[in-house]
């Protein structure tokens, strides 16, 4: 074992028993293996209809937008009225790429609570361009059956893989590479993590990546530690995010809310001390 590997391997080990360490309440190793398991994921859509609401359901999984779209409107799936329930097809059909007549559409039927900004660079016209161009992009497949061969197709290769989130961040607009990751990610591809702002500080921090804000090489950084640790990457990045996040969305008993606060520096400080010697 080469001492890079043997570093991931070790890494990554400290990580998954941290915060059963820190002895919180009802933080154990069995509920960090319950949010490692790709079982916690929901089925692959059985319709085209249902990987479009999954992409603009990870459209909104960036920066702010999550909390003035989706929780301004009390979920995606409001969204159904006016995305002929995530027909790609017949929202383009309506709209074809003008996001303002899309966004008149939402604050006219859904209301969204707050106030809706319309400069270009806003959230809400982001995310109408976003969820359009995603229509644009999936109105190439018949079916989800056969936009799950296509990406298949990359997944089985390890040295395309990566490419694959590339070439949705060019495809669908304001998406960008780690919103690809994780759209595929959500839709049960393991071999997908997502490079976000917790493992960018990880990595970065304790020296896993040596450009740790380039999402490119931050996710094959995640997919080499997986590797070294025999684990898969979507296992290794839950373990990293939970760091990061303190956030365990599924047990509200726990912390607040299902909120612990991020315990990161104290890690990243814990394998300074302990593992870079």
């Amino acid at each position: 074992m080469d001492k890079e590997t043997d570093l991931d391997r070790r890494i990554y080990q400290e990580a998954e028993k941290f915060l059963p360490s820190l002895g919180i309440r009802g933080v154990t190793r069995e509920l960090i293996r319950q949010y490692q398991s790709p079982d916690s994921l929901q089925p692959r859509p059985k319709t085209i209809s249902g990987v479009y609401r999954r992409l603009c359901e990870s459209a909104q999984n960036a920066n702010m937008k999550a909390g003035v779209v989706g929780r301004s409107i009390g979920g995606i799936q409001a969204l159904a009225p006016v995305l002929f329930h995530f027909n790609p097809n017949r929202t383009l059909q309506k709209y074809g790429l003008d996001w303002e007549r899309l966004l008149d559409r939402i604050v006219d039927k859904i209301k969204p609570r707050g106030k809706v900004r319309r400069t270009s660079r806003s959230i809400w016209p982001q995310y109408c361009r976003s969820i359009l161009s995603g229509a644009t992009f999936l109105t190439q497949f018949k079916s989800s059956s056969d936009f799950f061969v296509w990406a298949d197709f990359f997944d089985r290769d390890d040295r395309a893989r990566a490419s694959l989130p590339l070439l949705l961040s060019r495809e669908i607009e304001g998406f960008g590479f780690a919103l690809g990751c994780d759209f595929l990610k959500e839709m049960g591809y393991v071999n997908f993590p997502k490079p976000d702002v917790h493992l960018r500080d990880i990595f970065g921090a304790i020296g896993l990546c040596e450009k740790p804000r380039d999402d490119y090489r931050l996710f094959k950084s995640i997919v080499r530690l997986s590797s070294s640790a025999k684990v898969s990457p979507y296992k290794a990045d839950k373990t990293f995010w939970l760091l990061g996040s303190g956030y365990f969305y599924d047990d509200p008993h726990i912390g607040n809310l299902g909120r612990i606060g991020s315990h990161k520096e104290e890690f990243i400080n814990h394998i300074k001390s302990n593992v870079l010697l």
